[in-house]
């Protein structure tokens, strides 16, 4: 593939749109976003609100949630200098952890927080910094993921992803909406935001009508918001993530699938987590990694319906629903929701496609 070959499938998925449509906050209450009901053969059949989503839903229905709980991973740090950089918490191994700083930071620096943890530069890993913690005493904090998730809880902020600017809501405001009612599963550093409609009001009365909910865990990376690369395209791979499925949810799944029932997966995340997972004929269950990228031509295994919010331009998410009904449908449907002024990307309105 060449470069101007890469610039066309590109192109293809973009698209122009008001910044005045990215939403900042969430819709109040929660399922008074507006939905637009798609087709599967990418027409719109009605607009109504997460509200009335029950009606739309196919008869018995197994809806797929994904249960990540988001980990408030940035922290605004003083360097020596006294400048500050802000950091992204990846991950951690070996008690050092991968983050990613908006500006450069010399090896050996040392990076405070307000709360006095303070964190020592100690290399690099490709486009990651690696850093060791240490508490306001100056002891060497012995960290595993867990003991991490708890330390960024204490003095950690949410972050909201880069294209939304001046958000309105507080700290404690983010880790309450930028949240899913039942989000459970520390580890993810964005939100599987089609989930952010649901309220446990909701929640009850999907099930009261007949269809089931089951929960897997997919945990958002920080790759979700990196653009897509010519490597990405030619190698049908994108960045790693790690998901969970159990035994009872994997064979909740097949029992629907057997008795034919349709399979809705919420959001993107778990349509990812559903298609990485069904292998030989059979979801499997279990802690895995995925770097599964949908784009057209895909053939979905298990996933018969979709539940999704409007993403961004150029993105593998947008490939991903265009895999589904056609390229030119979603970008038709986009321009629809466009022109009736749809509230756009994670705190946005969406769509269920059945």
């Amino acid at each position: 593939m060449t470069e101007e070959e890469f610039k066309r499938e590109l192109a293809f998925y973009d698209y122009d749109y008001p910044e005045e449509l990215i939403a900042t906050s969430p819709a109040s209450p929660r399922d008074s976003a507006r939905l637009m009901v798609v087709s599967k053969e990418g027409k719109v059949k009605d607009i109504a609100t997460f509200a009335d989503i029950v009606k739309f839903l196919p008869k018995n229905s197994l809806l797929v949630f994904n249960d990540t709980k988001v980990v408030p991973a940035r922290l605004t740090l003083k360097k020596g200098s006294g400048g500050r950089v802000r950091v992204i918490c990846i991950s951690i191994n070996g008690g050092i952890i991968r983050v990613m700083a908006d500006r450069k930071v010399s090896i050996g620096e040392k990076l405070i927080s307000e709360s006095g943890y303070y964190f020592i530069a100690m290399g690099r890993e490709e486009r990651y910094l690696l850093v060791k913690p240490f508490s306001p005493s100056g002891e060497e904090l012995l960290l595993d993921e867990k003991l991490l998730d708890e330390l960024l809880f204490k003095i950690g902020e949410t972050p909201l992803p880069p294209y939304i600017k001046n958000s309105p809501l507080s700290e404690e405001d983010r880790r309450e909406e930028y949240q899913s009612v039942f989000a459970k599963e520390s580890g993810s550093i964005a939100a599987p935001t089609a989930s952010l409609h649901f309220t446990d009001e909701l929640l009850a009365r999907i099930k009261a009508a007949g269809h089931e909910i089951v929960f897997v865990t997919l945990h958002v990376g920080l790759g979700t918001f990196a653009p897509l690369t010519k490597k990405n395209i030619l190698s049908g791979r994108l960045h790693t993530e790690k998901y969970e499925i159990s035994e009872e949810a994997a064979k909740k799944i097949m029992d629907a699938k057997k008795e034919k029932r349709r399979i809705i997966a919420v959001g993107t995340t778990s349509v990812r987590t559903l298609e990485s997972s069904f292998v030989d004929g059979k979801v499997t269950s279990g802690k895995q990694e995925t770097h599964l990228f949908i784009r057209l031509g895909y053939e979905f295994k298990i996933v018969d319906g979709i539940i999704t919010n409007f993403h961004i331009p150029r993105s593998s998410l947008l490939m991903l629903v265009s895999a589904f009904i056609g390229k030119e449908e979603t970008i038709s449907l986009y321009s629809r929701a466009i022109k009736d002024n749809f509230r756009l990307f994670s705190f946005g309105d969406g769509m269920i496609i059945t």
